[in-house]
């Protein structure tokens, strides 16, 4: 009789372990799933088209370059909202130092270039995969690894631009 409530506590360990086991690997499985690009930077993305470049000062204190790819300069060009499923729109930004050489040049100093590159973000348009977030999903890179940026914080900041559906630069031709 005492065998029973052993082997009854071993079987209800197996299967509260086995559990855990299954909700820990679906857990690692949304996870990975939910690495925008796999968690590497997409090929290619620095041959992408121009859209805009900013200064931000603050607490960034960046020069930023903004790209887009193939479907997000046609929505830009067209003027298209909300922007189509596919669009992907790549942020590069450094630290801006100034240029010694061109200070010389000009004769006083004047003149800031990039330097040591900060990160680089990328907003993916996919109205299905990413509908809690305006249809659109953040990842941030530094040192080309993903770097655990939660795609629900960088949406609160895009927030304010609804309007624009969700983008802050304005294309510059």
């Amino acid at each position: 009789m005492k065998q029973i409530p052993v082997l009854l506590c071993v079987a209800t360990m197996a299967v509260g372990v086995g559990g855990a086991m299954t909700v820990s690997a679906a857990g690692a499985e949304q996870e990975k799933s939910s690495l925008i690009f796999g968690g590497t930077l997409p090929p290619g993305y620095r041959d992408w088209k121009l859209i805009s470049v900013a200064h931000e000062e603050g607490s960034l204190n960046d020069l930023r370059a903004v790209l887009g790819n193939d479907v997000a300069i046609k929505a830009f060009r067209d003027g298209k909202l909300p922007f189509p499923d596919g669009a992907i729109i790549a942020r590069l930004a450094w630290r801006y130092v100034p240029s010694e050489e061109n200070n010389k040049a000009f004769g006083r100093p004047q003149s800031f270039v990039a330097g040591p590159p900060t990160n680089v973000q990328f907003m993916v348009k996919d109205s299905r995969k990413y509908a809690s977030t305006g249809g659109w999903g953040f990842t941030q890179f530094t040192d080309g690894k993903p770097d655990g940026v939660v795609a629900q914080g960088c949406f609160s900041c895009h927030v304010p631009v609804k309007a624009r559906d969700f983008i802050f630069t304005r294309y510059s031709p």
